[in-house]
């Protein structure tokens, strides 16, 4: 067997999010570091402490400054930052500056043969740029959302004008400066060219299912959680935050009472999405599911609806898709006609895109996969044949590490 090019070299991988958080990048993130270190890399992270998506550290991580956790044969060195509970422009600054400062202050002890960053968070993009030219190796960054985009679209109080217009500029400094920049959609592309990167340095590592298919029975589990077989069911799981919008789920629940909107998750926006739901005994707002519950309970929803705020165009794509495809049910996205979320969709062939914050063309989205079960179940078989035939890890993970090798050899741009 000949040994990967990576093995024995030392790769740094920077990522504000890394495990134990379940949702997001994290998983992302921790995916890839753990399968350099299967190929013999040895593979050090600088991360930040769980946090994601209640934005709330976690309690196991309290009151430490700095740690060194040994994770899956990486070496995980966290340094901690602000974690704002509430999501302002300044706020976010902050949670940037913190980690960026800290890390810059402390960084791990390691010289890399190779850097890989993970963007968001702005901060391990520069981190990572840093750590680069400070020993002349190859800086790799994937970029997860772009940030100037979504500090303009995301709708987060004080994000536009100078806001955007600074992490645009610091991005594009990031990006202009790597190796090479990997993207997790297409529709990203054109941005990230328009900030000075040549497009030769561009490639498509399009994130993948980092969940097991469903197993559990379909009607035991949905008798579990309460829900009626003669009920519809519409779930949405993930991060509730501003770019998602989901208070047009609470107006599309207010509209039909017959209609079970289940909203599952954490994030900044939850207190307030319970409190508007307040008096609609047809909304549950719940925390995340366990790991090993939280793919049967996908496939119990009758459909899984996906949701961003009109604004957003071209500034991320919900790692969400991924879970809702492998979970075999028909999916509905309420987001703007081109951005992404909506080519993506479309692409599966297993749902239906509406526009966004538009409750009532989400409803009769819903209605029509309800009242049409044949439909509804064309539409959900052709879920786990995408993710396994575009979507699969190992797929995913080998176009990950084919960039790192290019960047290890001297690819020119």
């Amino acid at each position: 067997m000949v040994d990967d090019p990576l093995a024995g070299r030392r790769v740094l991988l920077v990522s504000t999010n890394y495990a134990p958080e379940h949702a997001g990048i994290g998983p992302y993130s921790t995916q890839i570091a753990e399968h350099l270190a299967a190929l013999g890399a040895r593979t050090h992270v600088l991360a930040g402490f769980p946090h994601y998506p209640a934005w709330s550290t976690d309690p196991a991580y309290r009151g430490r400054w700095r740690m060194l956790e040994h994770r899956g044969g990486v070496a995980v060195h966290r340094r901690r930052h602000t974690v704002p509970s509430r999501q302002t422009a300044p706020h976010r600054a902050l949670y940037e500056a913190s980690f960026l400062a800290h890390g810059a202050l402390a960084p791990p002890r390691v010289r890399p043969d190779l850097v890989l960053s993970q963007v968001p968070g702005l901060a391990g993009g520069l981190l990572g740029a840093r750590v680069a030219r400070r020993y002349r190796v190859p800086h790799v960054v994937v970029v997860q959302d772009l940030m100037g985009a979504a500090a303009a679209q995301s709708g987060i109080p004080g994000g536009g004008g100078l806001a955007a217009s600074l992490a645009g500029r610091l991005e594009g400094r990031v990006l202009r400066g790597a190796a090479l920049v990997g993207v997790v959609h297409e529709s990203f592309a054109a941005r990230v060219v328009g900030m000075g990167v040549p497009d030769t340095a561009v490639r498509t590592v399009p994130n993948w299912t980092h969940v097991a298919a469903p197993t559990a029975d379909r009607s035991a589990t949905r008798a579990r959680l309460g829900w009626a077989p003669d009920q519809t069911v519409v779930l949405h799981s993930g991060n509730m935050g501003l770019k998602q919008g989901l208070e047009v789920l609470v107006r599309a629940a207010g509209a039909d009472p017959g209609v079970r909107f289940v909203l599952m998750g954490d994030g900044n926006q939850r207190e307030f999405l319970r409190a508007e739901a307040a008096g609609l005994p047809n909304v549950d707002v719940l925390p995340p599911a366990p790991d090993a519950d939280y793919p049967d309970v996908l496939a119990a929803a009758d459909v899984l609806v996906v949701t961003q705020r009109a604004s957003v165009l071209d500034m991320s794509l919900p790692s969400k898709l991924t879970s809702y495809f492998a979970a075999g049910r028909p999916v509905v996205a309420s987001v703007a006609e081109h951005c992404g979320t909506a080519e993506e969709v479309r692409r599966s062939g297993a749902g239906l895109v509406v526009p966004p914050q538009d409750p009532h063309a989400l409803l009769a989205a819903v209605r029509a996969l309800a009242g049409d079960p044949h439909r509804a179940a064309e539409l959900a078989a052709r879920g786990p044949v995408y993710a396994r035939e575009r979507l699969g890890r190992e797929a995913g993970l080998a176009r990950v590490v084919g960039v790192l090798h290019e960047a290890l050899r001297g690819v020119r741009r």
